[in-house]
């Protein structure tokens, strides 16, 4: 099968969710967003320990993600409610079997109460 190629607007983000001032982004290659990409080093220059995981694809590019960053050592919160795949089946065996393994699965807004604590 081909390689797909996506339109030339495919990573554009909207305003409201950046990036902003100050943020960095990282451009996607591979399922993973460590795979083949300058993201473990942006995170070990600024002292980051613990990432948050949410997007498009929960058993796909997001437990890819969480791999990489399990073996990097990094501490994993997962937020399941703000994550899909193309079926439940495939999103809560992810979020039930994977997930607790390698991190904490939480809904956003525990995570959010959390963070407002700090």
């Amino acid at each position: 099968m081909p390689a797909q190629v996506p339109p030339p607007d495919w990573a554009d983000m909207v305003p409201e969710v950046g990036p902003k001032q100050g943020d960095f982004v990282i451009t996607k290659h591979q399922w993973g967003a460590f795979y083949g990409t300058e993201l473990d080093l942006e995170f070990r220059r600024r002292g980051l320990a613990t990432i948050v995981l949410c997007g498009i694809s929960t058993n796909i590019g997001i437990e890819s993600t969480a791999r990489f960053a399990y073996e990097y050592g990094y501490n994993q919160i997962f937020a399941e409610d703000a994550m899909s795949a193309m079926s439940i089946e495939e999103h809560m065996f992810t979020v039930t079997r994977i997930f607790p393994r390698i991190g904490l699965v939480r809904k956003t807004k525990e995570i959010l109460a959390d963070l407002l604590h700090d």
